[in-house]
């Protein structure tokens, strides 16, 4: 690793009272909870402005929560997801799976090498794009794509990789079957540069966390629908705009 990857890495937050850490991860989770989402997309700015990450850490950090928000949540889905639909649909799910896999790969490659100061902007910029992303999703109705059997494979492993990408380099979940392997791929990246070992130096706050974040997950599906999503949805989009200019300025 170079100097620059190793300061990124090894950083030291300032500690933060376990209650405090607790409570952060709470709110995280209901956020997330209440628009069906596991709240890493809110958790990574907050890792970074609130409790003094450097950035890869906190990306690894935040990934290793979604690892166990996701792990959490699986057993409820697949009871509520009964097993036949799951087999259906898997040609869709093997033709993301495939592309995913790569991108999970190239994103956390793509991270270890960045410059600090430019992977606080390529964060920031895939902020924008998560709540452009959270906007239209919510608001408007989308269409299935009709595509030619030629080009369903293709756009699929397309797919695919940018979802793996954005995960990696985020460190988010959800679509649990999918990005739990995303993950862990993600994982077995920077894991060869030494990038992982920010868990074990960190063990108890992302424990912490986690464990805050599940309850609050808890607490956001029990208001889910409490509050509108013409209030909701752009709150929480003016929350990811502004924690991305705030990205986009740390040095």
């Amino acid at each position: 690793m170079s100097a620059d990857q190793t300061s990124r890495s090894f950083r030291p937050a300032p500690t933060h009272s376990a209650p405090v850490v607790f409570g952060a991860g709470a709110a995280i989770g209901v956020l997330g909870g209440m628009i069906g989402l596991g709240g890493a997309e809110f958790r990574l700015p907050l890792l970074i402005g609130l409790f003094g990450f450097a950035a890869l850490s906190a990306v690894i950090l935040n990934k290793a929560m979604s690892l166990v928000m996701v792990l959490v949540a699986l057993p409820a889905r697949l009871v509520a997801v009964p097993a036949a639909e799951v087999a259906a649909r898997w040609p869709v799910a093997v033709n993301l799976l495939a592309g995913s896999l790569l991108g999970a790969w190239a994103g956390a490659s793509w991270a270890v090498r960045m410059r600090s100061a430019t992977l606080y902007k390529v964060l920031a910029a895939l902020m924008v794009l998560m709540a452009a992303a959270l906007v239209v999703t919510h608001t408007t109705t989308l269409d299935a794509l009709t595509l030619p059997l030629w080009a369903q494979i293709p756009a699929g492993v397309a797919a695919g990789f940018g979802i793996g990408v954005v995960a990696a380099i985020m460190g988010v979940a959800g679509g649990e079957l999918l990005i739990l392997t995303i993950v862990l791929v993600a994982f077995a990246r920077y894991s060869r540069d030494g990038s992982f070992s920010v868990l074990g130096a960190h063990l108890r706050f992302t424990a912490v966390m986690a464990t805050g974040s599940i309850a609050g997950a808890v607490l956001g599906g029990l208001l889910l629908g409490v509050f509108p999503d013409l209030v909701l949805i752009p709150a929480l989009a003016v929350i990811l705009l502004v924690s991305a200019v705030k990205l986009a300025r740390h040095d």
